[in-house]
């Protein structure tokens, strides 16, 4: 690959008309794709200590996305998350893909808090996350994204977020956000 920008670079001091916008194109997709495949690992190397439900969190996270359903998801780890948020709506439900998505269905009493989940567990939903607080000139923010880099913050939680505007998947842990798609 690095050959391939030297190559794109000699071609750009070259006296021709020809245009590489096209291929710079090429080469984004490609690096967005392979920075999403590296944090679909760290996520599951994340995860796999804490739930055995990789697949359907992931499974999750994909169909809500593809419906741009927004989502917050909080994954447990060491540190108790319970005194950080306010609690919503008691479930102690087995972790299913279909009562995720359900919980999330747009206009749903729920789908606007957080699910909270322990080990295999869905504990609650309709939470509510503190808020990073998102420096000027930073990219604009959703409520979402600020609650899981506020809980991040906080504790070692990891929190998995759909955004409702792009459907674009993220997850946040130590107060950083890092987009991901789930396979």
């Amino acid at each position: 690959m690095k050959q391939s920008f030297v190559d794109l670079f000699h071609r750009l001091d070259e006296e021709n008309n020809d245009c590489m916008l096209n291929e710079f194109e090429q080469i984004k997709n490609k690096v967005v794709e392979l920075e999403s495949l590296a944090a679909a690992y760290y996520l599951r190397c994340f995860l796999s200590n804490y739930t055995n439900k990789f697949v359907e969190l992931s499974t999750t996270v994909r169909h809500l996305s593809q419906r741009r359903h927004g989502a917050l998801l909080v994954v447990q780890r060491k540190d108790p998350v319970l005194p950080l948020i306010t609690r919503g709506v008691h479930l102690n439900a087995e972790l299913t893909p279909s009562l995720l998505e359900t919980i999330f269905v747009p206009g749903g009493p729920l789908h606007d808090g957080a699910v909270f989940l322990s080990e295999d567990r869905i504990v609650s939903a309709g939470n509510v996350l503190p808020l990073a607080v998102v420096e000027t000139g930073e990219r604009k923010l959703g409520t979402r994204h600020r609650a899981a880099m506020g809980l991040t913050e906080r504790s070692d939680a990891l929190v998995l977020v759909v955004s409702e505007e792009t459907g674009q998947s993220s997850f946040s842990v130590e107060g950083k956000l890092y987009p991901f798609a789930a396979y």
